[in-house]
C-alpha cells in the first residue's frame, strides 16, 4: 500500500511541477539569493564544488579536447562554465527526502531495509546529479544556447522525477523487507 502512495506522491508532484515548473524556477532563485546573502552556502562552495567539477572531470574528459578544473567551475574545449553549490542538485535531496517520509511510514519494514535504501537512495540522488551535471557541461560545449537552457532548467527535475520512479520499484520490488518476512 505504501508504494502506491510513493507512485501517487511522485506522480501528482510531476504534473504540478509540470505545471509551476516557472514559478519554481523563480522562486528557487529567490532562495538561492537569501541562502547567498547568509554564507549558508560557502562550506558547500569551497569543499564539495571543487570535488563535483573533479568528478565531472573524470565522467567528461573522454569526450572533450580539454578540461581544466577551476575551484568554481571548469573550463571545457575553451568555455568556461561556471559551478556554483547551487548546481550540485540539493533540489533533487529535498525531493528525495521528502519521497522517504512517504515511502517509509509507519513500522512495516525492517530497520535494515529501510536503512539500505535510505543508503541506495542517497547514493542514487548523488550519481544521477553527477550524471546531469556531466551532462550539460557537455550540451554547454556542444549545442545551441536553447537546448542547454531548457535541460538545465526544465529536464533536470524531470529525470530527478523519473529516477525516483524507478528507485522506488527497483525499492520496493528488491530492498524493503516486511518485518513478518523475517519471522520465518
Amino acid at each position: 500500500m505504501e508504494s502506491k502512495k510513493v507512485f501517487a506522491f511522485l506522480f501528482i508532484f510531476l504534473v504540478v511541477l509540470l505545471m509551476v515548473l516557472p514559478i519554481v524556477l523563480t522562486f528557487n532563485d529567490v532562495l538561492t539569493r537569501l541562502i547567498e546573502k547568509v554564507s549558508l552556502y560557502q562550506f558547500i562552495q569551497d569543499k564539495l564544488v571543487p570535488y563535483e567539477v573533479f568528478l565531472t572531470g573524470v565522467i567528461v574528459k573522454p569526450f572533450v579536447k580539454e578540461f581544466i578544473p577551476l575551484k568554481d567551475g571548469m573550463v571545457v574545449n575553451g568555455i568556461p562554465l561556471k559551478m556554483s553549490w547551487n548546481c550540485i542538485g540539493w533540489q533533487s535531496l529535498l525531493l528525495f527526502l521528502g519521497s522517504l517520509l512517504i515511502g517509509l511510514k509507519g513500522g512495516r519494514y525492517t530497520l535494515v531495509s529501510k536503512i539500505e535504501v535510505i543508503i541506495l537512495g542517497i547514493l542514487g540522488i548523488f550519481w544521477i546529479n553527477l550524471l546531469r551535471i556531466a551532462f550539460i557541461v557537455l550540451l554547454f560545449t556542444w549545442s545551441q544556447s536553447v537546448f542547454r537552457i531548457v535541460f538545465h532548467d526544465y529536464l533536470a527535475a524531470i529525470v530527478t522525477i523519473a529516477f525516483l520512479f524507478l528507485f522506488w520499484w527497483f525499492s520496493y520490488s528488491f530492498v524493503l523487507e516486511t518485518k513478518d518476512a523475517n519471522i520465518n
